[in-house]
C-alpha cells in the first residue's frame, strides 16, 4: 500500500468519529493518570504529560492503529522505590533508557515470543484485566453517598440503552457531559476530578533529567528500566494482540515494540513517566468507534487541551460518571464465554486460564501472571507431546536380536520415556536394531539419548544398529551425536 494511501486510511477515514472517541478516551484518562502518578509518588503532571505524550507519539510510530498507550499502573508500581529512594528526576531518566531498550527490543524481534503465549493466557489476561478495571473503581464507591450510585446507575443506563436509538455519537460521551450538567447544575455532593489531584496549569516543556552521568546512575536506573521495559511491551503486545481480535485486522509487532520505545524514550525527556498500552482505555476507543491512527492521536491532544485550557471545567466533571464509563469497560473486556468453555475446553487449558486471572489478581502484576500462564502451558504441551511418543519392540523367533521401533517427535521432555522402554541387560540377545523411521530428532536431548542407549548397549557387549534417521534429524545425530565417532568403540563419551 503506498503512503498516500496509508494516510488516507490512517488519517482521514471517517474524522469526526475517530475524534470523538479520542474524546472520550481523553476524559477517561484523567483520573487515570492522576491515579498511577500517585501511585509512583510523584505530582499528578508527571502522569497527565506522559499519557498526552505517549498517545501523540504512538499514534504516529506504532504498529496496532486505534490501540491507546499512555501512564500505567503496571508501570507505575515498579517506580515507587526509585522514586522514594533517588526523587523524581531518576525516574525521568529511567524512562528515557526504558525507551533505548524496547528499541534494542524491536532490533531483536522479541516481539516473535509472544508466539509462545497461548490462547488461554490471554483469555486469562484479558479476564484478569477486567476484574482489575472493576476493583479500581470500588474506591469511589465506598462511603459515598446515594447520589454516587445513583448517578452511576443512570450513566451505564445510558451507556448501554442510547445505541438502541443512535450510534451517531459514542454513548459514553453522552453519559459523561449529562451527569456533568445534572452535577453541576443541581449542585450534586459527588467526588470530582478536581479532587484526584491538581491539575497542571502550563504546556510540558523539554527537560533532559537533572541527574549524573555516571556509572553509578546507571547503575540505579538499568534495573528499574529494564522491569519497566519488559512489563510495557508485554502489556502492549498482548493488548495489540486483543484488538487486533476486537478489530479483525493485523498489526504490526516489532514496528509496534518500536514505537513504545520511542514514545517512551521521547517522554522521559519532557518530565513524563514510562508507559504502555491501556486495554481499558483501547476497549473504549474501539466500543466508541476508533480504529485509527488519528483516534489514539486525538485522544493524546484533547488530553493536554482539557488540562491545560479547560482545567477548571474538568475538575467538576463527576466521579461517578467515569466510574460508569469504566465499570462499562469491565464488563464489555471480560470474556463471559469462557465460563462456558471450562466445561468444553481441556482441562489443562482451564488451568491455564484460572491460573492466569488468580496471580494477576492476586498480586496486580501483570507480567507474574502471563509468564505463570506461559510456564504452565510449556509443561503441559511438553507432557501432551511426550505421550506421542511411541515405543514398540519385538524379537526375533530366534530369540538372538531385538528392534525397537520409535515414533513421534524426540526432545528433552520425551527422552525419559525412551529410555524407561529400553531393555539393557536382555539375556540371548545378541544384535539390537533401533528404527527410528517415524521419528524426529529436535535437540541435542534428543542426540544424547541416542548416544547413551548405543554405548551403554555396546557395554553390555550387544551389536547395535541405528537406521531410518529422516535427514534432518541424520543432521543433528552427525553434528552433535558420539556413538558413532572413532572414539565411542573405545566407550568414551565426550570430545
Amino acid at each position: 500500500m503506498s503512503f498516500a494511501s496509508n494516510v488516507r486510511r490512517d488519517w482521514l477515514t471517517n474524522p469526526g468519529r475517530e475524534i470523538v472517541s479520542g474524546l472520550v478516551v481523553a476524559l477517561a484518562l484523567i483520573p487515570e493518570a492522576i491515579g498511577f502518578a500517585l501511585i509512583a509518588g510523584v505530582d499528578p503532571s508527571v502522569g497527565l504529560y506522559a499519557s498526552f505524550s505517549i498517545a501523540v507519539i504512538i499514534a504516529i510510530t506504532g504498529g496496532r492503529p486505534g490501540m491507546i498507550s499512555a501512564a500505567t499502573a503496571a508501570v507505575a508500581v515498579l517506580v515507587g522505590p526509585l522514586v522514594r529512594d533517588h526523587g523524581v528526576e531518576y525516574l525521568f531518566a529511567a524512562t528515557i533508557l526504558m525507551g533505548v531498550f524496547q528499541g534494542i527490543a524491536a532490533l531483536l524481534r522479541l516481539d516473535l515470543l509472544m508466539r509462545f503465549v497461548s490462547r488461554s493466557v490471554i483469555t486469562g489476561f484479558v479476564n484478569a484485566l477486567a476484574i482489575l478495571i472493576f476493583m479500581a473503581q470500588l474506591p469511589q464507591l465506598t462511603n459515598v453517598g446515594w447520589e454516587t450510585y445513583a448517578m452511576v446507575a443512570a450513566g451505564l443506563a445510558i451507556i448501554y440503552l442510547l445505541p438502541r436509538l443512535t450510534t451517531a455519537v459514542p454513548s459514553p460521551l453522552v453519559a459523561i457531559v449529562l451527569l456533568a450538567a445534572v452535577a453541576i447544575g443541581m449542585g450534586i455532593d459527588v467526588n470530582t476530578v478536581g479532587e484526584m489531584g491538581k491539575l497542571p496549569d502550563a504546556l510540558p516543556m523539554f527537560h533532559l533529567p537533572q541527574v549524573p552521568l555516571t556509572w553509578e546512575t546507571l547503575r540505579i536506573i538499568a534495573p528499574f528500566s529494564l522491569a519497566m521495559a519488559a512489563v510495557g511491551l508485554l502489556e502492549s503486545l498482548l493488548t495489540a494482540q486483543i484488538v487486533d481480535d476486537m478489530t479483525e485486522t493485523r498489526s504490526d509487532k516489532q514496528r509496534e515494540t518500536l514505537g513504545q520505545g520511542i514514545a517512551n524514550f521521547f517522554t522521559g525527556m519532557i518530565g513524563g513517566m514510562g508507559g504502555c498500552a491501556m486495554i481499558g482505555q483501547s476497549v473504549i476507543n474501539v466500543k466508541s468507534g476508533g480504529r485509527r491512527r488519528l483516534s489514539t492521536f486525538a485522544a493524546g491532544i484533547l488530553l493536554l487541551i482539557l488540562i491545560v485550557a479547560l482545567g477548571p471545567w474538568v475538575a467538576q466533571i463527576p466521579m461517578p460518571a467515569l466510574v460508569a464509563v469504566m465499570v462499562f469497560v469491565s464488563v464489555s473486556t471480560f470474556r463471559w464465554q469462557s465460563f462456558a468453555d471450562l466445561r468444553v475446553h481441556p482441562w489443562q487449558s482451564s488451568v491455564v486460564m484460572l491460573a492466569t486471572v488468580i496471580i494477576v489478581v492476586w498480586t496486580h502484576d501483570l507480567s507474574m501472571g502471563v509468564l505463570a500462564g506461559v510456564l504452565l502451558s510449556g509443561i503441559f504441551f511438553a507432557g501432551k507431546v511426550r505421550q506421542l511418543v511411541t515405543i514398540e519392540s519385538a524379537v526375533s523367533p530366534d530369540g538372538t536380536t531385538r528392534r525397537y521401533s520409535i515414533a513421534g517427535q524426540i526432545f528433552f521432555a520425551s527422552t525419559d520415556r525412551i529410555m524407561e522402554s529400553i531393555r539393557f541387560r536382555e539375556e540371548g540377545v545378541a544384535k539390537v536394531a533401533i528404527d527410528l523411521s517415524d521419528a524426529h530428532f529436535w535437540d541435542i536431548s534428543a542426540t544424547g539419548v541416542l548416544d547413551k542407549i548405543v554405548l551403554r548397549l555396546r557395554a553390555e557387549g550387544k551389536e547395535v544398529e541405528v537406521i531410518g534417521l529422516n535427514e534432518a534429524s541424520a543432521t543433528l545425530v552427525e553434528k552433535y551425536g558420539e556413538h558413532d565417532k572413532p572414539f565411542a568403540s573405545l566407550g568414551v563419551v565426550g570430545h
